[in-house]
């Protein structure tokens, strides 16, 4: 069994926010799946698919984002899900917008949901996507502070092209559910969508 986790935040004014980069890609990777999010367990929205025989387990916390860590370490426990077994998908600003990246572990590069799971999980040695949402300062100097860039909407033309973004990320997702991490590394992390000149 896998648990795929998209982290956001739960209400609607949040929805097109970048820190929800997550829970769009959580939902699209539903959809696909065939599935919704029927049930709240763990105060995570639950959708359940089956993929190559294995159950998925697919969640969107409803704690906020930075108590994030609090749901997946409940779920985890009730599915018996080892670490190693949970994709978290999260936004990164440390990545030009669209540019998707996943890794086996590592540190919570300042992102305080990752910091809460880190926390919760009491390990860095479980998989995550992160999903391009822009530099402050470079790609949108209006935005000073990090948390009013990350908690502002993606802008219209980040838009149009956000569900490619999203598919992508869904994508890469089914590759970890179908042949782990390391083949979902080598087939995404090298993938290039910019333009030439970018």
């Amino acid at each position: 069994m896998k648990l795929i986790a998209g982290l956001g935040n739960p209400e609607p004014r949040f929805e097109l926010n970048r820190h929800n980069a997550g829970f769009l890609t959580a939902e699209l990777l539903a959809k696909k799946l065939g599935t919704t999010f029927r049930r709240t367990l763990k105060r995570a929205k639950i959708a359940s698919a089956v993929v190559d025989g294995e159950k998925i387990i697919i969640a969107k916390p409803q704690t906020y984002m930075n108590l994030s860590g609090e749901s997946i370490a409940a779920l985890s426990d009730y599915y018996k899900i080892a670490p190693e077994d949970i994709l978290v998908i999260v936004d990164e600003v440390n990545l030009p917008f669209g540019k998707i990246r996943l890794r086996a572990g590592g540190s919570a590069g300042g992102h305080n949901g990752m910091k809460n799971i880190i926390l919760n999980l009491a390990t860095e040695d479980f998989p995550r996507l992160r999903i391009g949402v822009g530099i402050p300062g470079v790609v949108d100097s209006a935005h000073g502070e990090m948390k009013d860039y990350v908690l502002s909407d993606f802008s219209k033309e980040e838009q149009k092209t956000l569900p490619e973004v999203t598919g992508r990320a869904a994508e890469a997702a089914l590759m970890f559910c179908r042949e782990g991490i390391a083949a979902a590394m080598n087939s995404f992390n090298g993938e290039r969508k910019e333009k030439p000149d970018d």
